[in-house]
């Protein structure tokens, strides 16, 4: 016949705290009173934790508590694991108060900032860490775990697409711009003052020369989609990694260039750039999200996303 071996509950944090209460005020109901529990939870704590140990801590004179000599040694170690647990709830704390944000350049430098102060609005405390990068990279960021959410303007090409779950999130449009009195521009374009822009043929854009992001950019990936594939012979004067950079050498009339309208809206407003329109070229695209499946969405995450999705 089998033996049954009778099993003894495991020791739990709440009997070492009702233990360590119970030392330190000398008695079950100043402890009952401390830990906010009643005399009768506090004593089944104490008992059954001796039980565990299969040892007294306490020695019962009545209806005084007098401390046994197991129980210093013990109040230490419950002392040392109670402070562990303590670290271990704030570390907890701090994690879901934390989130690694991802963005590609155009977003990060002009439309995540004022969503940013939003999320600080609403969450004081909130511990945000930033990368800003060009699509490519922050979506191999994602792949890495080291980011929890992304927003990029070209389409995700992540390396496992089962791996990355990816929603479409804004509409963005590509501007084609130039210094307002451009040499470039100003003694044979057409310009509508009704519009407040030029208006090229496909032909005549193509016999200027462009500024453009480099290869890895969303905002290069839908240039190369929407618009050079219609100039093949167009001067491509260089890629240029910065957006500001762009701007600066489009300013200085060295070409056109072409970025989100989210980059170029102050220069455009304040007539320092022009929008160049080129008959039958659309260059609309979509912002995405992106993250990694296996990626725990903790509140601070839910708290961004329904932010940015407002």
């Amino acid at each position: 016949m089998k033996k049954t071996v009778q099993t003894v509950p495991k020791i739990t944090l709440r009997q070492l705290a009702v233990f360590v209460s119970v030392y330190q005020t000398g008695s079950t109901s100043l402890a009952s009173e401390a830990l906010h529990l009643s005399q009768s939870a506090v004593s089944s704590a104490l008992t059954e934790l001796e039980a565990r140990l299969q040892m007294p801590l306490f020695e019962r004179v009545g209806r005084r508590l007098n401390q046994h000599p197991n129980a210093h040694p013990v109040y230490v170690q419950a002392q040392a694991l109670l402070s562990q647990s303590l670290t271990l709830e704030q570390y907890h704390q701090y994690q879901a108060g934390q989130i690694h944000i991802g963005a590609s350049t155009t977003i990060g430098n002009y439309v995540l900032p004022p969503l940013l102060a939003q999320l600080y609005k609403a969450l004081p405390d909130a511990n945000v860490d930033m990368y800003i990068a060009n699509t490519q990279e922050v979506i191999h960021e994602v792949e890495q775990l080291n980011i929890d959410i992304a927003l990029v303007e070209g389409m995700p090409r992540p390396t496992d697409v089962k791996a990355i779950e990816q929603q479409e999130w804004r509409t963005d449009t590509l501007v084609i711009f130039a210094k307002y009195d451009s040499k470039w521009l100003t003694d044979w374009a057409e310009y509508s003052a009704d519009e407040q822009c030029y208006k090229l043929t496909v032909t005549q854009l193509a016999t200027l020369p462009l500024l453009v992001r480099e290869a890895g950019s969303g905002t290069r990936q839908i240039i190369d989609e929407q618009l050079l594939k219609h100039l093949p012979d167009v001067e491509v004067v260089m890629a240029i990694q910065q957006s500001e950079a762009i701007k600066n050498m489009v300013s200085a009339d060295i070409g056109l260039g072409c970025l989100s309208q989210h980059v170029i809206e102050a220069e455009l407003t304040a007539q320092k750039l022009v929008q160049v329109k080129v008959t039958g070229i659309d260059l609309s695209r979509t912002w995405w999200l992106v993250w990694h499946k296996a990626r725990h969405k903790s509140p601070i995450w839910q708290a961004f996303i329904d932010i940015i999705q407002e």
